[in-house]
């Protein structure tokens, strides 16, 4: 899914990205712009997946946005990750926070961990490693909800 492309940049933005400014945000602001890229980017998969009702494509996108999926990501993507976007995931896992509506703590700090990672690297303009990462969170997604519906049958 290459095709995915969230803004762009003029050439003197690209020349000017400097690491300073990205330190600035703060680890939660950070996860706030990464939570709603992550949306968007599962929106656009299923809609170009999947040929289906409004309301099947929310419920189909709320499995992948939920903080336990996104925590689940967080937990098994680290091997992928270089050393500095473990520390970004990190960071951001280690905010306080308010308390999460419909997950447990650790759960809602693993996701905020990934959602810091993936708002990193868009106010980084790493758009293509963005959409490596978020490409290989729905494969892990996609492969543990394929095992939990064969442990139903």
């Amino acid at each position: 899914m290459k095709t995915f492309q969230l803004r762009g940049k003029s050439e003197e933005d690209k020349c000017n990205n400097n690491s300073t400014d990205i330190n600035m945000i703060s680890p939660l602001a950070l996860a706030y712009m990464g939570d709603a890229v992550f949306e968007l980017f599962v929106r656009e998969y299923l809609v170009r997946r999947h040929a289906a009702s409004v309301n099947k494509l929310h419920r189909e996108a709320i499995k992948y946005v939920k903080a336990g999926s996104q925590a689940k990501v967080a937990r098994r993507i680290k091997d992928f990750l270089s050393e500095e976007e473990l520390w970004i995931m990190k960071r951001g896992r280690n905010q306080k926070s308010s308390t999460p509506k419909n997950a447990d703590m650790v759960e809602y700090r693993h996701a905020t961990g990934f959602e810091a990672l993936i708002g990193f690297l868009y106010y980084q303009n790493r758009i293509e490693r963005m959409v490596e990462i978020m490409e290989k969170s729905m494969s892990i997604l996609d492969q543990s909800d394929e095992r939990e519906r064969q442990n139903e049958t």
